[in-house]
């Protein structure tokens, strides 16, 4: 089956298929830019893919640079020195190139540059939002290099207060890319253990969407396709990185992620949130991780949505089980650890992290109202791998 190359405006607009990276000048120029700054992490600004877009760049003569210092769970930190590059090289826009880390900070960045108030004025909490100086927002365009977070179709970013501790969620509407490239070519390098992680955190994005008890039935129908998709694709994609189609489509799957879950999310979330910031481990491999714990915490409040996935997925049996035996054969096919010490992770901050996830966002969409207790049990739970 031919990969095709078409063009979507929900929930942005969108640009689909493999070499459309080739774009990327005509897109900045679309949207006012002359001096974009892209962004990205470490490792991504070592590769060619990104010396091929920073040269296509200059030879549309766009006098476009990079910053690269972003940690694996981006700081308040990464945010402000990406800002002051920003206005060092008296940049008019900003290209976030790279995973959901690259992604969130360079949002955040593109919020930044033309704001009074620090950082954390703008976390997602009341009507902090309209603190935010629209005028001052530099516009945004997205290439995701991984398909996991779908930060590219997100109107939030997640950074880590290193002084508190805790991950934080800026928000605001205009945060969300004008322009997103989806081009499954940036993805062929990524090896299996990255695409197992970041694939299974596109599962957890629609599987806790679809969990949620938000009424929005639309996000509900892209979670349920997302789910089918990632079914049929993540093992392809997992075995055989190179190729395009299984690539193309966890883009997609991903994207819709991010789109779906303006229902909510839940307890994988709650739990990842504060164990990210603890720990700094990587947040898909975590959600990955803890899928099953919660999905079998959250099974009898959401039994009759599990039958119905079960149904559309074409899993051998129908009845609110089949769908956790999938997630659990899922992750064994594509080489996810079945506990959190496998990882390096133990209960010695137990109740803390259980505190931590109860006032999480996440936590307020999951299915069942799980106390810090009940959280702290889930985290030792899946410490120990008892499901």
């Amino acid at each position: 089956m031919t990969v095709p190359s078409v063009n979507w405006n929900y929930p942005t607009a969108i640009k689909v298929g493999p070499g459309r990276i080739d774009e990327l000048p005509d897109h900045c120029r679309a949207l006012g830019m002359e001096r974009p700054l892209l962004v990205t992490d470490p490792a991504l600004a070592a590769l060619p893919m990104l010396d091929h877009a920073q040269r296509a760049c200059r030879e549309a003569g766009l006098g476009c640079a990079v910053f690269h210092d972003i940690k694996g769970n981006p700081t308040g930190r990464n945010v402000d020195d990406g800002v002051a590059a920003f206005k060092r090289g008296r940049h008019d826009g900003v290209i976030a190139f790279g995973g959901g880390s690259a992604l969130d900070a360079a949002k955040a960045i593109a919020l930044m540059v033309g704001q009074d108030r620090p950082l954390w004025d703008f976390e997602d909490v009341g009507d902090n939002y309209l603190r935010v100086n629209v005028s001052g927002m530099a516009p945004v365009v997205a290439v995701p290099t991984t398909a996991g977070t779908g930060s590219e179709v997100g109107r939030a970013s997640v950074i880590t207060d290193e002084s508190a501790q805790v991950k934080r969620i800026i928000f605001h509407a205009r945060m969300l890319p004008s322009i997103v490239i989806l081009d499954a070519q940036l993805t062929v390098g990524l090896p299996p253990r990255i695409t197992a992680a970041t694939g299974m955190d596109a599962l957890s994005h629609n599987l806790e969407a679809y969990c949620s008890p938000v009424y929005h039935p639309m996000a509900a129908g892209i979670a349920v396709e997302a789910m089918r998709l990632i079914k049929e694709y993540l093992p392809q994609a997992v075995a055989n990185g190179a190729d395009l189609q299984a690539r193309q489509q966890m883009l997609v799957a991903s994207c819709m992620g991010a789109t779906a879950f303006q229902r909510g999310l839940g307890a994988m979330h709650a739990l990842a949130h504060p164990l990210g910031a603890l720990y700094d481990a990587h947040h898909g491999l975590l959600n990955a991780i803890l899928m099953p714990y919660v999905l079998k915490a959250n099974q009898q409040a959401v039994a009759p949505r599990l039958e119905t996935l079960a149904r559309y997925l074409g899993l051998p049996q129908a009845g609110p089980g089949a769908v956790l035996d999938w997630v659990l054969a899922l992750r064994e096919a594509v080489g996810i650890p079945h506990s959190l010490a496998e990882i390096g992770l133990d209960d010695a901050q137990a109740e803390r992290v259980g505190h931590m996830a109860s006032q999480e966002p996440s936590a307020g969409t999951n299915p069942i109202n799980l106390s810090a207790g009940q959280y702290s049990q889930l985290f030792r739970a899946a410490i120990r791998g008892n499901l």
